[in-house]
């Protein structure tokens, strides 16, 4: 069984990194096209990539190798032949299950430990390549906007290289300060650092707007002045590094994919210890000098001495009362008051409400990512528990229907998943119901289907169903004679 079992999962395993991986570089198609990266960079990328993947590629793997092995056993009546002879469909899977055990605690410790720094390595040469200038090729008969701050067009191109028919629109300094250039040729190319590019231009004008150097104006009329000039020769210098910089790994260290379980668990408790601190010293704030007790107090006093100086025996200390012995005027102001220091301790509200939910989403993120190390593991165990008595009950083998059945039941789990995911994050859902909801909907099923097979039950049996159909109908019918003739009984 191991033997026919493990052949079988690296095949799927690396089909799947492999199908997962062309999904990832789909994905981050634009960092990597036409920037000119040796590659060596992009056979550094396909590897952190690849290594990314596995935690997802690992579960989907499973499921299919197991539905292909025990699919391969049934169609061949081997599982028939081991149950007559007196070996339980448990026993068989034992071997299997004990490897894919070790498999799960693996897959833990690989998503604890060589993930974090993986994904580190990966996102610091995506970040990299994100930066990096692309290479230089400028279209004939259209704009070209590779240049930050520049649009370049030019109406042809000779094959030594020369431009002809260029027009040029300097955008660095804003559109309100453009600068339009015209010239009938021109050549471009790079400086010996190769962190610039000189543009040499011939026979043009140049047109520039001073929008920033405009004087205040003292007619309605707005006018902007501009300077125009003619030049046979103009040389310009345009940053244009084609370089590859890497970023430093230490920008991502604080973030929750570089971290371990216990680094996690860490970073969370003392956020937590943050966030109820500074929870704690708002809502003192708010009770202590706020409404609750100065504002209220006060208020309270300044009308009392109103209602005192208008009427020096009051009947009662009432607020709506001592509001109903004010003036008009006065009740306007005290209104204006009130709605101002409403709004402005909405206001102040709102942004400790920011405030502490900074926190809570630091908290959330690094509380998913530990989830996650835990939820993808067990998962490995779920897909093996459904796809192994799923293919002794369905009994087909090769790449077929057990391809059709994983790539269904792993949507399903997809879907799931990413569902519990968007609540966590979104704080919908407590962060565990989240990420373990998918694990919560696929165990029963496994369990489920371990137990048909066990009892050989022809839960997809279309004969069984078709019988267990005509039983309905023969019940149906006999109830509603049963029903028919007690009806006219009564009448």
């Amino acid at each position: 069984m191991l033997l026919i079992f493990m052949g079988l999962f690296l095949m799927t395993f690396l089909i799947c990194v492999f199908i997962l991986l062309m999904q990832f570089l789909w994905m981050h198609v634009n960092d990597l096209v036409g920037k000119g990266v040796e590659v060596s960079v992009l056979a550094e990328f396909f590897i952190y990539a690849a290594v990314t993947v596995v935690p997802l590629a690992l579960p989907l793997a499973i499921l299919l190798a197991s539905l292909i092995t025990f699919g391969n056993l049934g169609e061949k009546f081997e599982l028939t032949a081991m149950k007559s002879a007196g070996v339980s469909l448990f026993r068989i899977m034992r071997p299997l299950t004990i490897t894919i055990a070790l498999i799960s605690v693996g897959a833990f410790f690989f998503s604890n430990y060589v993930l974090p720094r993986s994904q580190v390595k990966l996102w610091t040469l995506i970040f990299s390549l994100r930066q990096k200038s692309p290479e230089l090729d400028i279209p004939v008969g259209e704009f070209y906007d590779g240049i930050s701050g520049y649009n370049i067009y030019v109406g042809k191109k000779s094959k030594e290289g020369t431009l002809y028919d260029l027009i040029i629109y300097d955008l660095s300094e804003g559109f309100k300060n453009s600068t339009v250039m015209l010239a009938d040729s021109g050549k471009i190319y790079f400086t010996a650092d190769n962190k610039y590019l000189q543009l040499e231009l011939y026979n043009g004008e140049s047109f520039e707007n001073l929008k920033q150097q405009q004087k205040k104006q003292s007619s309605k009329q707005e006018q902007i002045p501009y300077r125009r000039e003619t030049f046979s020769k103009k040389v310009m210098l345009i940053d244009f590094d084609t370089d590859f910089n890497r970023y430093d790994e230490s920008v991502l260290r604080d973030q929750h994919v570089a971290k371990n379980a216990a680094e996690l668990v860490r970073s969370i408790d003392s956020v937590k210890v943050i966030a109820h601190s500074r929870s704690y010293d708002q809502s003192m704030d708010l009770v202590k000098h706020k409404y609750f007790a100065r504002d209220r107090q006060t208020g309270r006093q300044l009308l009392d001495s109103v209602q005192l100086a208008t009427n020096p025996h009051p009947k009662g200390k009432d607020v709506d009362s001592l509001f109903a012995t004010l003036t008009p005027t006065q009740q306007q102001n005290a209104l204006r008051t009130a709605i101002d220091k409403a709004k402005s301790q909405g206001d102040q509200i709102e942004y400790n409400a920011l405030l502490l939910d900074d926190s809570q989403r630091y908290i959330r993120k690094h509380a998913i990512e530990l989830h996650r190390k835990f939820t993808l593991a067990f998962a490995c165990l779920i897909f093996f528990f459904i796809g192994a008595p799923l293919g002794a009950i369905i009994r087909k083998g090769g790449l077929g229907a057990p391809v059709v059945i994983s790539v269904v039941m792993f949507i399903i789990y997809y879907i799931i998943d990413n569902t519990g995911f968007k609540m966590a994050r979104e704080a919908l859902w407590p962060t565990w119901a989240g990420m373990w909801l998918s694990s919560a909907v696929l165990l029963p099923i496994g369990i489920f289907l371990t137990y048909k097979a066990a009892t050989d039950s022809a839960l997809l049996n279309p004969e069984a169903w078709v019988k267990q159909f005509d039983r309905l109908k023969e019940w149906t019918l006999k109830k509603a004679k049963q029903a028919k003739r007690k009806f006219k009984a009564n009448r």
